[in-house]
């Protein structure tokens, strides 16, 4: 008997026992970050990586979702959720895993990572354990260096408990007058201008004598064990160190804003100090009393409060990173220049300046036809960046239109968009102001862009400008060619290293006529729905990718009469939306064979007994973080692909502006196919999940070869740039 056989389409596919809530699977993700910093086979550094990566992304969960689930429990609102639970559940869920977990992750680094640290003579001590003379070297230092920048804030009838900024550092301390006998509490933050761990100067980087790549202690140690600086006269009867998380996720109502920019700017001053405290982490060491007192004046009750036994704040973690230990590293990657855009001289990918001066045209390789360049493993700067440098720098082009939803500091992109104004060409950038934790730095680019004559706008009013666009118009003789780049991952030079993304250049007309269409609807007044070729949220991409789902469907139902079958493989970085979720539990019951390859949220149950027996979920944790979507959908033998910046969220299908595009080049088609072959394929870093919401790492049989996709991916890459 088929699956197709076992199918039993009058179930209830709402169910709430089918769908897993958002919030506990977004937890199990982060897990799955944890456990490479567990995982023996990760070299010792890279796991120190993973600690902090898994602390970074705590700190924004509890920021945004953690925050907004407890304002909703407050409130006594039940939002109706495919999985139906309700807040108050969710706060209890959540923090029994938290509580596990977290002190599965000092474990680690206390009792594993730090004297696998020594072993390789790095020590992070504590401050009592160094030299008599090393100890002298750090109060000079506190003298010098740290003592200007402190500023201890008392707390008493004239002196009300201080405001107290988002994630920060804080020593809370006992202060006793010998002459009066009183107790204050006073608070010191622990400036994040500085490092957070102060190494020994060379002749001090001693342990027993003997040399070592590594010695200091935690930047909070040197505070306290010189607070006598601060308080004068005093005694200091005990110190203990906390954080607090708040409430970051604001909102902006566009339509009551009389200038977005101005209206944003404001909220961010807003987020670092007055959002609501979702989280306090105490050292486990604090006495109950003065933890009562910080829980009383912080306004939080005792399920916020988490006890930390050893050191807070272990983001900090990815300072060990700049030790030079490459043999305790991943071996560097240097991306590949794209065959086609190979310049005669072979260059270093990294050399960028020299790459440009002895780049091909890019402009002439597309009229050969398209370009597909998956990063890391080629080249950002070689496709993406130079694209974008050329059409600034080509005095045929004349205009240059780009959205730009997050950018690095010091971003060449804008670097190239400022260029192409002062040459004189009509420059377009929308400028995602509303790319959360990004506003200030994009807020920064704009002021840039205007004031060099780039015309910038800040997007349509009650969306999202996520999609990752470019379109340059040029004349050719005479007549007029569009070039386009439609990528799944952010302009951004930096993040291109760590997230594998996917870019097509083309200088299809039909393409270049859909995004002349998508930046007219961006920037003007228009109410375009129809697209040739892309598809387009949120007025045809949810559409487009149900009637594909459909249509896979109809396939496997006529297999019986024509031998016809229906076969779907999405790769993602979260799967949310129910809607969607329900037609894919339809097609497993119709006997399609569907596979999901998602990094992160995913709120569908697989392997379900007539429901989702048809559907695997594999999730890949390692080395680059996956950030590329693709769509295939096996349309009775004449395969269809897609890429694009859209996840299956509502909020991606419904309230923000996404493109995904087709890929129609049979060379091209067959590196998408490549790629997901290798993914579905992993047996190091892939993850699979159970109907229950667990994920299962996959491991090597006994005398199989790891096959872990981002080693494989090299692999393939070089491999095919040395045949071509």
């Amino acid at each position: 008997m088929t699956k197709a056989d076992r199918a039993e389409p009058g179930k209830n596919l709402s169910d709430p026992r089918y769908y897993i809530n958002r919030e506990i699977s977004w937890l199990g993700f982060n897990e799955r970050v944890l456990h490479e910093a567990l995982d023996p086979r990760t070299p010792l550094l890279e796991r120190l990586k993973f600690l902090a990566i898994y602390s970074s992304n705590l700190d924004e969960f509890f920021m945004v979702r953690i925050s907004g689930v407890m304002e909703q429990a407050e409130a006594g609102v039940h939002p109706e959720t495919p999985d139906q639970l309700t807040p108050t559940k969710q706060l209890e869920i959540m923090r029994s895993h938290l509580i596990e977990k977290i002190k599965l992750q000092h474990q680690t680094f206390e009792q594993e990572l730090r004297p696998a640290l020594i072993a390789h003579r790095v020590f992070l001590q504590n401050y009592g354990d160094l030299t008599e003379e090393q100890q002298v070297h750090l109060r000079d230092y506190f003298e010098k260096r740290i003592f200007p920048v402190l500023t201890p804030l008392s707390v008493d009838p004239s002196h009300p408990f201080p405001r107290m900024s988002n994630l920060s550092l804080n020593l809370a301390v006992r202060v006793v007058d010998p002459e009066t006998g009183i107790e204050r509490f006073a608070r010191v933050k622990v400036p994040s201008s500085l490092p957070r761990f102060v190494g020994m100067p060379e002749p001090l980087r001693t342990y027993q004598g003997e040399p070592c790549v590594w010695i200091g202690v935690p930047l909070e140690q040197v505070i306290a064990e010189n607070l006598g600086y601060l308080f004068p006269g005093m005694t200091i009867a005990g110190q203990n160190l906390f954080r607090i998380t708040r409430d970051a996720d604001f909102p902006v109502l566009e339509d009551e804003a009389d200038d977005l920019l101005i209206a944003i700017e404001k909220e961010i001053s807003k987020r670092r100090l007055e959002g609501f405290v979702c989280r306090v982490e105490v050292e486990s060491t604090m006495p109950d009393d003065l933890k009562e007192g910080l829980m009383r004046e912080l306004n939080v009750n005792p399920n916020r409060v988490y006890d930390i036994d050893g050191l807070l704040n272990l983001a900090d973690l990815f300072f060990f990173l700049s030790i030079p230990l490459p043999e305790l590293k991943d071996k560097p990657w240097s991306s590949v220049i794209p065959p086609r855009l190979k310049p005669v001289l072979d260059l270093d990918d990294d050399d960028t300046k020299s790459y440009s001066e002895h780049a091909p045209n890019i402009f002439t390789i597309l009229r050969g036809g398209d370009i597909l360049v998956h990063h890391p493993y080629e080249s950002f700067s070689a496709s993406v960046q130079e694209f974008v440098t050329q059409a600034a720098n080509d005095p045929q082009v004349l205009a240059i239109k780009i959205t730009l939803y997050r950018t690095s500091g010091d971003s060449p992109i804008v670097k190239a968009l400022i260029a192409a104004a002062a040459n004189r060409k009509q420059v377009v950038a929308l400028v995602e102001l509303k790319a959360r934790f990004d506003e200030a730095n994009n807020i920064e680019w704009a002021k840039k862009l205007e004031d060099a004559g780039v015309h910038v706008v800040y997007g349509i009013t009650g969306l999202k400008t996520h999609t990752k666009t470019t379109l340059v118009v040029r004349e050719e003789g005479d007549e007029i060619r569009r070039y386009v780049h439609i990528g799944t991952g952010n302009y951004n030079p930096k993040t291109s290293k760590l997230y594998t993304d996917l870019s097509l250049f083309s200088g299809r007309e039909d393409l270049g006529a859909d995004l002349t269409d998508l930046f007219n609807f961006l920037t003007g007044y228009s109410r375009q729905k129809a697209y040739r070729k892309l598809l387009v949220a949120p007025f045809t991409l949810r559409d487009r990718m149900t009637a594909l789902i459909r249509r896979e469907i109809e396939h496997a139902q006529t297999s019986g009469q024509s031998g016809g079958k229906g076969k779907i493989i999405a790769k993602l970085n979260s799967l949310v939306d129910a809607s969607m979720i329900q037609l894919l539990y339809e097609a497993s019951q119709a006997g399609v064979e569907i596979d999901l390859i998602v990094r992160g949220i995913c709120c569908l149950r697989p392997g379900i007994p007539g429901v989702s027996d048809n559907i695997r979920v594999i999730s890949v944790i390692g080395q680059f973080l996956e950030h590329s979507r693709i769509f295939y959908f096996y349309n009775n033998g004449q395969p269809e692909y897609f890429i694009g910046s859209a996840d299956w969220m509502t909020r991606n299908l419904d309230r923000r502006v996404e493109a995904v595009v087709p890929i129609e080049t049979p060379g091209l088609i067959k590196e998408l196919q490549a790629i997901l072959d290798i993914m579905l394929a992993d047996n190091r870093q892939a993850w699979e999940m159970d109907a229950d919401g667990t994920f299962v790492q996959r491991r090597p049989l006994a005398g199989e070869a790891d096959r872990g996709t981002h080693a494989m991916l090299k692999a393939y890459t070089l491999k095919r740039d040395s045949t071509l």
